[in-house]
């Protein structure tokens, strides 16, 4: 790992300090002022109090008889994160120095950080997680027996990003078949701007996949920054033209419940009231229902339903 470690500027030509592969420091730290600083010895103590926590044998290290330090030592740290010691010890120290999110990824796994610790790492530390995909990638057992319960009503759990994590069987046969598509196709974007089935169940198009845009824009706000969410932005524009005119736009959009009339080419039209709900204590993955408004639709659901299961 090739550790990307520097000392800001200001604080160089005011210690005389060198980077983490310079060796010792040449002079005193200036006291640390404004909230940088606070956020530094914020992210300083919680170093040290995750370190404190993990024992030795946790990480497969010897305990040995003459440890003292309760928890790892900072050069244990160090080693397992593949970082300088000298480096590791300035960190703890709230020093003035900037880190990659490549090497605070690799403390978060030597300091066998869970999502909720990692994400305050990350924030800390004021960097982007190089691994977004990790905060949301599976759905829990319970959730998916939800899912299954709910059914004849078509129910979806995604995350912000507009990924299909996990679905019933009605809503995998609503706007088109999810199970034969790869798992890296089943986002809503990519199918409303690409896929010919999907479009074609939507009954006002044109309104449905600029909302969309809108929608997905004021979601990567804050994750304008992160690979996932840019590789998906990148993908659209080279497949879409539409969605290239759309995101130029630059519109966005508070997300509402919602009422929707689905095309479906099996059943017939339906009309639809959709319900989101988040699915943990922070805005991420969400659930959503669909609900018929009126009998016609009910009915077409339920057949919808029986299609599904016939298939296998």
């Amino acid at each position: 790992m090739t550790v990307d470690v520097t000392m800001t500027q200001a604080t160089a030509s005011r210690t005389g300090t060198k980077d983490a592969t310079g060796g010792a420091t040449g002079g005193a730290i200036a006291a640390p002022r404004g909230d940088d600083a606070v956020r530094r010895a914020e992210l300083a103590a919680f170093l040290r109090s995750r370190r404190e926590r993990i024992t030795p044998e946790q990480v497969g290290l010897p305990r040995g008889s003459r440890r003292r330090t309760p928890g790892l030592r900072r050069e244990e740290v160090a080693h397992l994160a593949a970082v300088g010691v000298t480096w590791y010890t300035w960190l703890e120290q709230a020093r003035d120095i900037h880190v990659s999110p490549q090497v605070l990824d690799a403390v978060a796994r030597a300091m066998l950080l869970d999502r909720a610790e990692r994400r305050h790492l990350f924030a800390l530390a004021g960097a982007v997680d190089p691994l977004p995909g990790t905060e949301c990638t599976s759905v829990p057992r319970a959730m998916r027996q939800v899912l299954h319960q709910l059914a004849p009503f078509p129910a979806v759990v995604q995350n912000s990003r507009f990924d299909i994590l996990a679905y019933n069987c009605t809503y995998g046969q609503l706007m088109c078949d999810l199970d034969a598509l790869p798992e890296e196709d089943r986002n809503c974007m990519w199918l409303a701007f690409t896929h010919p089935e999907y479009r074609a169940t939507m009954a006002d198009l044109d309104a449905t996949v600029r909302m969309m845009a809108a929608k997905f824009r004021a979601s990567m706000a804050e994750h304008v920054a992160e690979p996932a969410w840019k590789a998906l932005v990148a993908r659209l524009s080279e497949a879409s033209p539409e969605f290239r005119e759309i995101w130029a736009r630059h519109e966005v959009v508070r997300p509402v419940s919602s009422t929707k009339v689905f095309q479906n080419p099996r059943v017939g039209a339906m009309e639809l009231s959709a319900t989101s709900l988040w699915t943990g204590p922070n805005p991420g993955p969400k659930l959503v229902t669909y609900t018929p408004v009126d009998e016609t639709s009910r009915e077409r659901l339920e057949r919808l339903q029986e299609m599904a299961l016939a298939r296998g």
